[in-house]
């Protein structure tokens, strides 16, 4: 089976959990339940992990981010976050640009 643009889009959009950024530690924390961050995170900073991983770009344009991605991968939870191998084969083909894909936010 060949990865497409398209299979790698439909992966990122299956990731499970939460981030949300810890302003104590000035760092992105990683979690499974929305109500389990603390109060060093701010709750408008909480995003589904989903989201997380695209950065507008243009109007509706979002790019796949792949520091973002990375990110998630350090967390070394990839089952957990359903870390898939369209993502992984994305995370490896740094020669290519990173997906730009016209979308809108999903509604958590």
């Amino acid at each position: 089976m060949s990865i497409t643009s398209a299979s790698i889009c439909a992966a990122a959009d299956q990731l499970q959990g939460f981030v949300g950024f810890n302003a104590k530690t000035g760092r992105y924390i990683v979690r499974f339940c929305e109500d389990s961050f603390g109060l060093d995170v701010l709750e408008q900073s909480i995003t589904p992990t989903c989201e997380f991983v695209w950065r507008a770009f243009d109007g509706e344009l979002m790019n796949l981010d792949r520091a973002r991605l990375q990110l998630l991968l350090e967390q070394n939870v990839d089952e957990r976050l359903n870390i898939s191998e369209p993502l992984r084969a994305y995370m490896r083909r740094t020669d290519l640009p990173e997906i730009s894909a016209e979308r809108r936010r999903l509604n958590a």
